[in-house]
């Protein structure tokens, strides 16, 4: 029986382990990954989080993720 899997990218959220715990309450496994070391993404993975960032979308510095991958 394969389990539902869902990948958490951490843009440095405080809330990030507090996200993944909630999942994990719903009895679906997750991960958490730094957003510039994704693993790779096959068929396992059911859903993909990006657990909040303090910078701003707006702002230069903002970190992007290579999402080609998804």
């Amino acid at each position: 029986m394969q389990h539902e899997k869902i990948l958490i990218l951490d843009f440095g959220s405080q809330y990030t382990q507090l996200i993944a715990r909630r999942v994990r309450e719903l009895n679906i496994y997750s991960e958490i990954h730094p957003y510039n070391k994704m693993p790779e993404i096959d068929g396992s993975w059911k859903a993909v989080i990006l657990s909040g960032s303090p910078h701003s979308v707006r702002e230069e510095k903002a970190p992007i993720p290579d999402l080609s991958a998804i």
